[in-house]
């Protein structure tokens, strides 16, 4: 009762923490602070006051924009806006001398372009309150808004939608799902009770986060897709093994001391393993940690919290709940009255042990290993083929839905307008002397880099200049792009920030030859700074994940084979998951079936490795699970092949449902409108129950098999330091089931008999 007590009081005050949370949260968070090009952001905000442009107005109207009443109402918007507090560097087609790149080409549209002084969140609130009177019909034209700004609006508007959405969907169907586990309404509804505090750590961990870094709004999507399942899977092993417990001892169930002493024991078993799969999964999306991007490092830290409060609700108020509900555990039972209706007895722990599905299995991969093993290399590795064409991107206007009207806006401005007028290149130098004294060395550099492919026109101190020739002398505009001390150049490039004829751009204005050291800004080159930073952090992430991983089961198995394999098997099968996320996301299958999102020919850079993190951790999770039942049997027996067989005979229905739970919640995350969480969701779903079926199924049980007693090998030093430090059971946990084993040729032992007993 004190453990309900005081997770009652957690909740209350998480939830009370954690009541505006959405208001906090940031979007974006994908680009790295410190790569060049955020240093040279810095640089044009703290020398020039200039900003990237955040706000973008598409004005339309019936007559021509060179129109004079549409003109003059165009004008008039443009200075009304350039008033605003809050509001700088307001350029729009009327303003600039009627520059043909904020003309649309059908004659009838134009852009207004401007910056929204503060952070993202200051930022969205000054827009907040400007809207009304810069959207809609104004004196005879249609304004509607784009830019970063809006974008992110729309983007926290939608997550939040899609949350509540999700969650609506994913405990009634996960409650149903615990029925068909469980049989008992009661023992149904006891995981989604553990469930409440994990989503209240969820929420307090990331408001705690917040108080002292930016909080990426993605974040709460998917540390909740982690604390939902990783507490309702917890849940379920604990739960299993009390049941399993009970039956298997043959005690009744209204014996408070029995059910005491199986509370304790699913506890010091289930709990062990718990523990280990808490650790993998946050030691796993701890190492997002490793890199720069907020959008990462908010769900390093939440996840990590959140995966490890999964395994203590489920270790502590889970047993609390079993001893509260005492005998009522397994009232309701829907398959009790079933079978009574059908006139059948309930099968023994044994009779389970030595029937159904997994028993036939675990017959047919103990004498085929060999094929079994080159049969799913071979499926998984056709899988994993598109992988190998992958092409990264940012995330934009079109992660939104098509009715979102940031995104109709920028689809109207890609048809219609040459170049990126609203997106540039800003070209930075600092310490040059005064600028105005070199005049020709900027012209010289401004028309080589007009020059280059890619580019659509080069505005500077000394004029505007497209394509190797000035199409504009220095004036009264041009003064902005210079201080006593420093200057830099505004480049509009041709194709979207994220495409490769835009990162040649970038690269090869950084290799040109300059008058003075120059830093290269906006949004092409935060995603070329992007990827370097990705490729470079990489490694040192895999290596983090990979080492511990090894470390961890080691400590678990006592054997260096056994977590070697377990990462090989588990690489291949997330290659198989990031080459169907590729055929389906960046190839445009199955758009239909999915919610019809926009293809763009690319998968956001940052979300396979947030994938990867969470699916490798989830995994291990039941990697761990079925390593800990083989480890038992192969400690009782000595025999190798029956403790695979029996490990995967008793595991494989735990694991599946572990696995279908925790894809039921992954599954709630694809009907999100957001591309990118939708491919998060959709990849988890595939990952979770690939690995469970295909990779725990018959993958591992096949290369165990085949390698024998040389599965539990490790060198001497390091089996000598196993065996006085190494974690192992204690002895009344490995008390089974007088089940026929291996006497007498129950078909367990026939299988191994057959393919030779290692």
């Amino acid at each position: 009762m004190v453990v309900v007590v005081l997770t009652l009081l957690f909740v209350g005050i998480a939830g009370a923490l954690g009541s505006g949370l959405f208001t906090k949260l940031a979007g974006g968070g994908f680009d790295d602070p410190g790569a060049p090009s955020s240093v040279a952001q810095d640089d044009l905000k703290r020398e020039f006051g200039i900003g990237q442009p955040n706000l973008v107005l598409l004005i339309t109207s019936p007559q021509s924009v060179d129109d004079d009443a549409v003109a003059k109402a165009g004008t008039e918007l443009t200075n009304r806006l350039a008033g605003e507090h809050g509001i700088r560097q307001v350029v729009s087609y009327w303003s600039t001398g009627r520059a043909p790149q904020l003309r649309g080409s059908d004659g009838k549209s134009a852009m207004v372009v401007a910056e929204i002084e503060g952070n993202v969140n200051d930022a969205g609130k000054r827009w907040d309150a400007l809207k009304p009177s810069y959207t809609g019909q104004i004196d005879g034209l249609t304004v509607r808004a784009a830019g970063t700004i809006p974008i992110l609006q729309e983007t926290n508007k939608t997550v939040e939608e899609d949350l509540q959405a999700g969650e609506k969907i994913a405990f009634p169907v996960l409650f149903l799902a615990l029925i068909l586990v469980f049989g008992s309404l009661v023992a149904a509804f006891i995981p989604l009770i553990v469930t409440i505090p994990a989503a209240a750590g969820t929420i307090f961990t990331l408001w705690a986060l917040g108080q002292v870094t930016d909080v990426s709004v993605f974040a709460l999507n998917v540390t909740s897709i982690m604390g939902l399942g990783l507490s309702v899977d917890y849940s379920l092993f604990v739960l299993s093994r009390y049941r399993e417990e009970l039956r298997r001892s043959g005690a009744d169930i209204r014996d408070r001391r029995a059910r005491t002493e199986a509370i304790v024991k699913a506890v010091r078993t289930a709990g062990r393993t718990i523990v280990f799969s808490a650790l993998t999964v946050a030691i796993s999306l701890g190492a997002l940690g490793l890199f720069p991007m907020y959008f990462l490092r908010s769900i390093a830290v939440a996840g990590a919290a959140v995966a490890l409060l999964a395994a203590l609700c489920a270790l502590t108020l889970l047993p609390a709940l079993l001893a509260l509900f005492g005998s009522s555990v397994d009232r309701l039972d829907l398959r009790r009255g079933l079978r009574r209706l059908l006139g059948r007895k309930p099968r023994t722990y044994a009779e389970d042990l030595e029937g159904g599905f997994w028993n036939r299995l675990a017959q047919f991969v103990m004498r085929f290993p060999v094929p079994v093993a080159l049969a799913t290399i071979a499926l998984l590795v056709v899988l994993g083929i598109p992988f190998m064409s992958v092409k990264f991107g940012l995330p934009d206007d079109r992660a939104l839905p098509t009715t979102a009207q940031s995104h109709q806006v920028n689809d109207e401005i890609r048809a219609h307008f040459d170049g990126r007028a609203a997106d540039p290149l800003s070209i930075v130098a600092l310490h040059t002397g005064n600028p105005q004294d070199q005049v020709s060395a900027i012209a010289d550099y401004a028309l080589r880099i007009s020059d280059l492919d890619g580019v659509a026109n080069v505005s500077s101190l000394s004029g505007i200049y497209v394509h190797g020739a000035q199409v504009a002398p220095a004036g009264p505009a041009t003064a902005q792009f210079a201080t006593s001390d420093a200057t830099w150049l505004r480049v509009v490039l041709i194709g979207e920030p994220d495409s490769d004829r835009s990162g040649r751009v970038v690269r090869d204005i950084r290799a040109m030859a300059a008058p003075w050291p120059v830093k290269v800004g906006g949004s092409a080159a935060v995603f070329v700074d992007t990827k370097a930073t990705l490729g470079r952090k990489m490694p040192y992430a895999l290596g983090l994940i990979a080492i511990t991983m090894i470390i961890i089961l080691f400590l678990f198995t006592g054997s260096i084979l056994i977590p070697i394999k377990a990462v090989l098997l588990n690489l291949l099968s997330l290659t198989a998951t990031f080459g169907s996320m590729v055929w389906i996301f960046q190839d445009g299958h199955l758009r239909h079936y999915l919610g019809d999102f926009t293809v763009t020919g690319s998968l956001v850079a940052t979300a396979p490795i947030l994938m990867f993190a969470a699916a490798f951790g989830l995994s291990m999770d039941y990697e761990v699970f079925l390593l800990s039942r083989v480890r038992e049997e192969y400690l009782r027996t000595g025999n190798n092949t029956a403790a695979v067989a029996r490990g995967l005979e008793r595991t494989g229905r735990l694991v599946t449902a572990a696995a279908a739970l925790m894809a039921i919640v992954a599954a709630s995350v694809v009907i999100s409108q957001i591309t990118f969480l939708k491919m998060i969701g959709l990849g988890l779903f595939v990952a979770v129950l690939m690995d469970a079926s295909i990779v725990r199924g018959l993958l591992v049980p096949a290369f165990m098999r085949m390698l024998g007693a040389v599965n539990w090998w490790a060198p001497g030093p390091l089996a000598r330091w196993h065996k006085r430090f190494g974690l192992r059971e204690a002895q009344d946990e490995l008390d089974v089931p007088d089940v026929p084993f291996p006497g007498t040729l129950d078909p367990i032992s026939q299988a191994v008999r057959a393919g030779g007993a290692r």
